[in-house]
């Protein structure tokens, strides 16, 4: 099985996240980058 990369999973648009406007504090931590005003998480 081949390893898939976070880039490819994003280029794909395979991701999770919040509206920037709309996160808790508490998940900082597990942020991975702010793109077009959404988290991806």
């Amino acid at each position: 099985m081949s390893v898939i990369s976070m880039k490819q999973l994003l280029e794909a648009g395979v991701h999770f996240g919040h509206q920037t406007r709309r996160w808790n504090p508490k998940m900082k931590k597990y942020i991975f980058v702010e793109r077009n005003g959404i988290y991806i998480i």
